[in-house]
Order: C-alpha cells, then structure tokens, then sequence
C-alpha cells in the first residue's frame, strides 16, 4: 500500500479528542456505574471530566472520526484499528471503548508479564486463596439453581452443589440466560439486550513454534496483516493477527525458537458437520493458507522453519471455554449509539450478577478487567460492605433500563 500524507490539524483534532476521553477515564476512580452514592461522589469531584464521558457514552468512533476526516484511506486505517479492538468497524465502535484502548497502547509504554500473560491468571488466583477464597479446578457448571425467583447456588456435571448469597457469571449473556438458567422465562432487558446485539464470530488460532533465524533481528512482537483490498477486513480469515511473545520474553520458547500465535475471525459454522477426517483435513489446509500469506508478507521460509504447530478452531473454543459457539463477545446488529445497549453487572434475576465482555464496556481486555471491578462493587454494596441507598438504587437501576431502551 501507497505511503500517504494526512494533514496534521485533522489527525490532531481527533488525537484530542481520544486524549480527551482517556485523561477523563484515567482521573476517575473507577467503580460501578450502578451504584448512585459513588457516581454523585465523583462528580462533585470531577464535574467536567463526568459530563465528558456523559457526552461521548451514546457516540461511536466512526461518527466522530468523520467529523474530521475525509481521506478514505485513512478512514479505512481507523477501520482497522477498531476492529483489532472490537471485530466491528469504527461505525460500529463505542468511542469510550476505542479511546480506552487505543490511548492505552501509549500511556506509560508497553508493560509485558514475563514468563507469559498466564502469569496474570495465576497472580489473581493467588491473591484469592491469600485472601480466604477456594478455587474449584475441573468444575463444569452446567446450571444456576434459582428458588423463588433469586439465583441462590450452582450445580456442576458431577450433581455437586454450592449455594450462595450471590452468583456471579463469567459465561457469556448467552450462555447465561440459554444454558445455565432452567426453565426460566427470558428477562425483558435480555430481550433488549439481544434484539440489538448478536454474537461475534470466533477465531481460528494457530501456535507455532518456528527456528529463530526465520524472522528478521527487529521483528516486533505484534502484527496485523491486511491485503490491499479493505473490504476484506470484516471476512473471516480476511486479515490476521499475529502475536510473537518471544521477541520480549525468550525464555517462553527453547533457545533458537520463536513462538506464533496466529488468529483470524471464523465463524463454527464453518466448521460444523465435518467428519473427523475431513475437520482435520480443513484445519491442515487454511493452516496452509494462512502460513502461506503470512511467507509472502512478513518471512519468507516461514514453513520450512515449523517445528511445531496446532490449529484450534470456533469448535475448539466453545469446548475449552464454554462459550456459546465460540464467540468473543456482543457485535453490534446496526450502528449502534455507543455504549448505551451494553448491559451492566446486575441482571433481572435478584442475587444473579454477570461479568465479562458482554456486560459493558464491552470486549477487550481492559474493557473486561473494568467489568470484573464495576461487578465488585456492585455486589459489595448489595452485600454491606460499601454504603448504598436503596431509593437511589432503584431510581438508577430504572433509569439505566430506560436508556438501554434508547439503543
């Protein structure tokens, strides 16, 4: 693709605009949006940095992105960028979410766990069990055991039962509400919730370990490859991205190895009534492919230098994850108006919280993290260990459900 110049005063009008919304988010002590006491609290602390993110909460990063830009290349460029985000176009991205993430990428540099990002996993694990909690490894909850209309325990494919004061779902919206809950009618704000989103597509994964001399002495460690054609960026297997951990963390792979991770969108229809023969045989051959683009673009030789890879598929994350056909979270059906649709931590059914990139703010990583802390709060202030008003509880909790409608 062409180098192209773009006038500074458009990309700094919109580089202000992502500033703007971040230092907001950044100045904030992040809590539930649920909960009134803290959102009065923080505003009469913060008035403009509150009725900053207020403004921006209903508007997507394409609507605003147009306002000052007419290039279609470069609009195409912030496509991308929103999709490495979101699997969605800017049209079609929150504009909190993608000044949360994209700004995130600069502030304070790049900050990468040694040893692997399953160190962050097994450090909250840890802070748990110091902290007084049990974690049940191997434990498939197949249903949420609800009496007299409260979410009071779950149930595991072994018949093992734990009741509880709260339940708090990491499943998917989805799988919440279609799998786990029994022979329980459909909340209306779930009804809400899935008139306007659908489930996003999955990926096919690649990990592969290759010999080192295969990639270039400056490689970086992330990569995202598009063809010249744009219109492809929302196909699945479109484009690709590509993760290389051992370019800042060598002691993940054997000396003189690099380790791959290879994504692109795919969706499990794709996969499905496949023999076993002929399920292999299509993983082995768009594995091809896929190393194929990624020789001619980035490392020639790349597949003489395998020494080892495997493919999972859509199938293979809704295994492994339990995630309703392996998808990654909520994908807007139509433009939607920002972050306004995404419901949060509570949910129709009392005592039953959920958590995770189908509660707002959505996917990502960050994103997700900043669920699991709103939902913390949420529950501790149900449970007595933060002050809450119920009057206000309820006059929230209304007017939120009242502004997703809005969606």
């Amino acid at each position: 693709m062409k180098r192209r110049v773009f006038s500074n005063s458009t990309v700094n009008a919109g580089r202000f605009v992502l500033i703007e919304i971040f230092d907001a988010l950044n100045s904030l002590e992040l809590k539930s949006l649920e909960e009134p006491l803290y959102l009065f609290g923080q505003f009469f602390q913060k008035p403009l940095e509150c009725l900053t993110l207020a403004y921006y909460l209903p508007q997507n990063a394409g609507a605003i992105a147009r306002k000052y830009i007419q290039d279609p290349q470069l609009l195409s460029f912030i496509d991308a960028e929103c999709f490495i985000v979101s699997t969605v176009n800017a049209l079609q991205t929150p504009m909190i979410n993608a000044a949360m993430v994209l700004c995130d990428r600069h502030f304070g540099g790049i900050n990468y766990p040694l040893g692997g990002v399953g160190g962050i996993a097994k450090s909250l694990a840890k802070g748990l069990v110091d902290q007084g909690s049990e974690i049940a490894y191997k434990a498939n909850v197949t249903s949420i055991i609800i009496e007299q209309g409260k979410a009071v325990g779950v149930r595991l494919s072994n018949g093992r039962e734990f009741f509880a004061k709260t339940i708090i779902s990491n499943a998917t919206r989805w799988d919440t509400f279609g799998k786990l809950l029994k022979d329980i009618p459909l909340p209306k704000e779930e009804e809400n919730f899935q008139k306007v989103y659908v489930k996003a597509p999955s990926f096919l994964s690649i990990h592969m370990g290759v010999k080192a001399e295969v990639l270039p002495p400056d490689t970086d460690c992330h990569h995202f490859v598009l063809e010249s054609n744009w219109s492809k960026l929302e196909e699945p297997y479109g484009s690709i991205f590509l993760s290389i951990p051992t370019v800042l963390d060598s002691s993940l792979a054997p000396e003189g190895r690099h380790i791959l991770h290879i994504f692109t969108t795919s969706s499990v229809e794709d996969w499905e009534g496949l023999s076993r023969a002929d399920y292999e045989a299509k993983k082995q051959l768009v594995a091809d492919e896929i190393t194929s683009r990624l020789e001619n673009k980035l490392f020639p030789g790349l597949r003489s230098s395998i020494d080892f890879m495997e493919v999972g598929t859509p199938k293979t994350h809704r295994r492994y994850l339990a995630r309703d056909e392996g998808t990654y979270g909520p994908m807007p059906r139509r433009i939607p108006k920002g972050l306004l649709g995404m419901p949060f931590n509570t949910t129709g059914i009392d005592g039953l919280y959920c958590v995770g990139d189908s509660c707002f703010p959505g996917q990502g990583v960050i994103a997700v993290a900043f669920s699991g802390v709103m939902c913390a709060h949420r529950v501790a202030a149900d449970i007595g260990l933060e002050k809450k008003s119920p009057v206000l509880d309820s006059m929230l909790l209304r007017l939120l459900g009242w502004l997703r409608t809005m969606a």
